[in-house]
């Protein structure tokens, strides 16, 4: 009995058409692979606490020693109009609510009237002597400009309030981001008034998280 051939010739897969299909695997696993990525190893938005700036001696610093608390940061300046209400009110607000829940940062600048043109260490001395401040007072930075200090300036793009002249203050909370900015002309009771109720939140969530 003769056998009849099939209705279509039997052909094996193509070399291109296997080429094909690695090809496509191969896409395929890269695009779940980076949807993986994306999913679970997104990166980590930045905040005031993740920078590190130099202190008055120009060693590093990483800001990370003061997430948890609040933090009012401050441009300051030797030889300002407001240098020495803000000095004397900022060392107040400092003795009366940290450093445990509170910290003012403070850092020099020159690029506002030139009123900051001393060198770290004599812009400490002067700080310390007359005021006896007692916060953090960091090395020299620029606010303006392509050289501005990265921590600063993420106040500043945060915000989109730049500082204008000397003693602007961010108040910092806990975990990094601005909730308040002051002018230098502006009246302490307002910064001691929001100062004192983030510092109250900050009491509050330690005692109902022991």
């Amino acid at each position: 009995m003769e056998t009849l051939p099939p209705p279509f010739p039997l052909k094996s897969s193509s070399p291109k058409t296997k080429v094909f299909l690695v090809f496509f695997s191969m896409v395929l696993c890269t695009a779940a692979l980076f949807i993986l990525q994306l999913k679970f190893f997104k990166p980590r938005l930045k905040d005031f606490y993740s920078y590190e700036v130099k202190d008055s001696k120009g060693r590093p610093v990483a800001l990370s020693k003061y997430r948890g608390k609040a933090s009012l940061v401050v441009n300051v300046a030797s030889g300002c109009q407001h240098t020495d209400a803000n000095y004397r009110a900022l060392q107040d607000l400092h003795r009366e609510y940290g450093p445990s829940h509170f910290t003012v940062l403070a850092f020099p600048c020159n690029q506002f009237g030139e009123s900051e043109p001393d060198s770290n260490r004599d812009i400490e001395a002067f700080a310390k002597g007359k005021y006896g401040l007692s916060f953090p007072i960091f090395s020299k930075i620029k606010i303006l400009g392509s050289e501005a200090e990265p921590a600063f300036r993420f106040l500043v793009d945060s915000t989109k309030k730049e500082p204008r002249w000397n003693f602007w203050k961010y108040l910092v909370n806990p975990q990094g981001q601005v909730v308040k900015i002051w002018r230098p002309e502006e009246h302490f009771d307002s910064i001691k008034g929001d100062v004192a109720a983030l510092v109250r939140e900050i009491i509050k969530k330690k005692r109902e998280d022991l």
